[in-house]
């Protein structure tokens, strides 16, 4: 079976079409610069992974070699540095060329909605002229235009996310009634998995969208009300583009350098202008609140523990600094890392162990102290009791947390049941270092809701520094305890 190519593995899109095609049983190759970076994929051992950079040509025909559909999901605006239109042309010139020196069959490339014909910002421009350099060696090329993706990790949903969570007042631009026709990632999905079948004659523009048509206005305020959020547009007919750019690279994770044009970008109207070219394909797009529910969706079991392999940011926590707080697809992260002298086993028993009659292992008096603050907030404080002093389940209850989900030996990930102006988790990953050790990530994970819920965070923080730290150490004691040879105690006996 001829492999099916996937560049921009790390990506956004790229991350959530392998394992679609995998589901379709595809055989995949996923390209990567540092295809270290996909280890923590759980599809990993499943594709074949090579190294190789689009910017540079040598290299690239073994990483072509032997495929015949490619998928070109790179986009140079997000690195955020350098011109990134050159950077585009480059990189399409050398995967146009070398593609078709090994025999490649069909690209399908991932681009922009927007007319051409009425002047589009540079980032749509590119994104457009991108598909002409793919197709100057003759290839077929499926072009899917997309306007904004609604998702978590999408860049431009991020940007609507942090925006209204964070402004009761909402400053709207005279281009935030600009048209545009949102479209949910797993629609995208859908049409890229569509596409791979119809090898087309030459180059094929296919326009996708959502059943909807709206202004940015009208996106921001729907998010709101999804989220249960009072927020109030205040109509502001002169703000300069860098000065908008600025404010979002000030109150959200995207910086300026990717702002600037994304922002640019909001002017030209994005919408579907030829419906007839995705017809046939029989696809229905659900709508934009069904689309923001679904980004907003933590419920699947291990969600928190695992989006940081599907976003724009490409980070994993195991590469995140203790004590550094992380601020991405909509959630708060401090994290703590420790290697211990114990097997698997030892640790996760350790972990087992927490809460109840046995405490939180480090300034159990603070723990106390919250727990009696949610109570007099009407909250489940710390009256509820553990199942069972040793074991735990899925759905027991541990004080003010609720067991979300476990695997024996590997994690537990807890979900905050007190009083709070959001969602919170806390989970523990265990990596079996195959020399009697064990790496542990501890993670907290918080979703704030709306300002108040950022404001909380903040004013919770310090407090930090001294239990997470304290809780991964006195894990470590014991865990190291039970591990020594002999020992038969219980892992929380005297």
């Amino acid at each position: 079976m001829a492999k099916i190519l996937v560049t921009g593995s790390t990506g956004y899109i790229g991350s959530r079409l392998i394992p679609a095609l995998l589901e379709a049983g595809e055989s995949l190759r996923a390209m990567a610069r540092h295809p270290e970076d996909l280890e923590a994929e759980s599809w990993f051992e499943q594709v074949e992974v090579v190294s190789g950079d689009v910017l540079e040509r040598e290299g690239l025909a073994e990483a072509f070699s032997g495929t015949e559909t490619l998928y070109y999901l790179i986009h140079s605006m997000e690195s955020g540095r350098g011109d990134f239109a050159e950077k585009d042309r480059q990189a399409a010139e050398n995967v146009a060329r070398v593609a078709k020196d090994v025999g490649v069959k069909h690209i399908i490339y991932m681009s922009g909605l927007g007319d051409s014909s009425t002047g589009l910002s540079k980032h749509l421009q590119s994104r457009q002229e991108t598909a002409e350099h793919l197709v100057s060696t003759d290839i077929p090329v499926s072009e899917l235009r997309a306007s904004i993706i609604v998702g978590s990790g999408s860049t431009s949903f991020e940007m609507i996310r942090y925006l209204t969570e964070r402004l009761p007042i909402l400053p709207m631009p005279t281009w935030a009634n600009t048209k545009v026709q949102p479209i949910a990632t797993d629609d995208v999905i859908t049409y890229l998995l569509a596409v791979r079948k119809e090898v087309p004659k030459g180059h094929k523009i296919i326009e996708i969208g959502g059943p909807e048509v709206m202004g940015y206005k009208q996106l921001m305020l729907d998010y709101a009300k999804a989220r249960g959020l009072k927020r109030y547009p205040i109509h502001l007919p002169i703000f300069p583009l860098s000065i908008a750019a600025y404010f979002v690279n000030l109150l959200t994770p995207i910086p300026y350098a990717v702002a600037r044009p994304l922002l640019e970008g909001l002017k030209s109207e994005t919408i579907v202008n030829h419906p007839e070219t995705a017809q046939h394909f029989d696809v229905q797009p659900i709508s934009y609140q069904e689309g923001i529910s679904r980004a907003l969706d933590r419920t699947e079991e291990g969600a928190v523990g695992t989006l940081w392999s599907h976003s724009f940011y490409e980070v994993d926590p195991s590469s995140l600094k203790p004590d550094e707080v992380q601020d991405k697809e909509g959630l708060l992260v401090d994290t703590q890392a420790q290697t211990i002298r114990a097997k698997p086993e030892a640790v996760y028993k350790a972990i087992l162990g927490i809460g109840g009659d046995n405490g939180w292992l480090a300034y159990n008096w603070l723990w106390r102290l919250r727990g009696q603050m949610d109570t007099l907030a009407g909250g489940v404080g710390m009256r509820r009791k553990r199942r069972d002093p040793e074991r735990l389940r899925v759905g027991d209850v541990l004080d003010f947390w609720r067991v979300e989900s476990l695997k024996e030996n590997e994690h537990i990930q807890l979900r905050a049941e007190m009083k709070l102006p959001g969602q919170g988790w806390l989970r523990f990953d265990l990596e079996d270092l195959e020399n009697g050790q064990t790496k542990l990530n501890q993670t907290a994970y918080y979703e704030p809701r709306g300002l108040l819920g950022y404001l909380y965070w903040w004013a919770v923080y310090p407090f930090h520094f001294l239990i997470f730290p304290g809780m991964i150490k006195a894990i470590a004691q014991r865990a190291e305890r039970v591990a020594e040879p002999g020992n038969t105690k219980h892992v929380y006996s005297s």
